[in-house]
């Protein structure tokens, strides 16, 4: 049952009485009117009271804007700030005024397309209450499709080779799983204001669309990270987000990201490390093949077959790729473009997600 405005100001006195942190959850949104009210309605549920949410619309062009005033009409503790589009390539400024405006001791971030689990700023305030050596939480997310009908994955996967760092014991362990991919869903993070303060902020760098991988890259180095193994909220994938036109570039910038990070750490620092500059490249030279077999499929769920194809040819023949299994795929993919087959309904067959939602 939704709060009244009345109601919810008096939980958050009740609250503030108590002498709980204040939470400061930004809200990046662009075109998000099929979910921002889900999005939002998730957060007034949060059994965890005394939050503020500060709702930056990047120049959305649909009914995202009238949707998050009506909520933030009936409750003080939203906040709705519209700005003229920039676009992913300077998220960073959009992230940045958000926090800018923010007053809270720790700082959430919730995408207007994600949504949480009732009890999410409960167990993240608690722990890092309990844990000051902790720079931020993070945890567990389903990731579902577009009606979230199908729970397509939970990410992280809880590798062997990976749980051992989550908790980032030494600080600085997290970046040999970091300097490869980032499995810290965006929306499960809990981090101390203090932390972005003396950082100057959000990080986005190499012209790439994305803050979290610079900006967790940093905080890996200022404290530990407190990891939770229950499902914190639910991370939508779905054909059109931005971020997957991307995908193929978005690795390789990453890959030089990663790799002058690493070599701009101390000596003592690498030498900690498992990984090194050689493991980074080959990493990354199979992540961008991959990366182009999945931007294939996407396009022919696009009906953009001469698109997939260009993709697909890419990924069986990109430099260095070793993975033979997505050579193996893609050349599938590059026929089914010709004679209009549903690789989707293949997908299924054969007891894997569909990327269609």
């Amino acid at each position: 049952m939704r709060r009244s405005a009345v109601s919810s100001k008096a939980l958050t006195k009740k609250r503030e009485d108590m002498n709980e942190p204040l939470v400061s959850i930004i809200t990046p949104t662009y075109n998000h009117e099929a979910f921002i009210a889900e999005c939002i309605q998730s957060v007034l549920d949060q059994s965890y009271a005394h939050w503020e949410m500060i709702v930056v619309d990047d120049g959305s062009s649909d009914r995202t804007g009238e949707i998050v005033r009506a909520f933030s009409d009936r409750d003080s503790r939203i906040r709705y700030l519209h700005q003229a589009n920039i676009g992913v390539f300077r998220l960073c400024e959009t992230y940045n005024r958000a926090f800018a405006e923010s007053r809270g001791e720790y700082i959430a971030i919730l995408e207007g397309d994600d949504l949480w689990e009732a009890d999410k700023l409960q167990r993240q305030v608690s722990a890092l209450e309990l844990h000051p050596e902790c720079v931020l939480a993070w945890g567990k997310a389903r990731v579902v499709n577009r009606d979230r009908s199908e729970i397509l994955r939970q990410l992280p996967e809880e590798k062997a080779e990976e749980k051992k760092y989550y908790a980032n014991q030494p600080p600085g362990s997290f970046l040999n799983i970091l300097l490869y991919v980032n499995c810290i869903p965006a929306m499960t993070l809990l981090i101390r204001r203090e932390a972005l303060q003396r950082m100057g902020g959000f990080v986005q760098s190499h012209d790439l669309p994305l803050v979290d991988i610079p900006t967790l890259m940093q905080l890996s180095l200022m404290g530990e990270f407190f990891y939770d193994p229950q499902p914190l909220g639910c991370w939508r994938h779905y054909i059109g987000q931005t971020t997957k036109t991307y995908l193929a570039d978005s690795l390789k910038k990453a890959c030089t990201l990663s790799l002058q990070f690493y070599e701009a750490l101390d000596p003592t620092m690498q030498s900690r490390l498992t990984v090194n500059r050689d493991s980074i490249i080959k990493y990354f030279h199979s992540a961008v093949q991959i990366a182009y077999a999945r931007m294939g499929r996407y396009k022919l769920i696009q009906k953009d077959a001469a698109g997939a194809r260009k993709d697909y040819v890419t990924a069986m023949f990109y430099r260095g790729a070793c993975n033979p299994l997505w050579r193996l795929r893609s050349l599938i993919g590059y026929l089914f473009s010709f004679f209009g087959w549903d690789v989707e309904k293949l997908a299924r067959t054969l007891g894997r997600p569909s990327y269609k939602s």
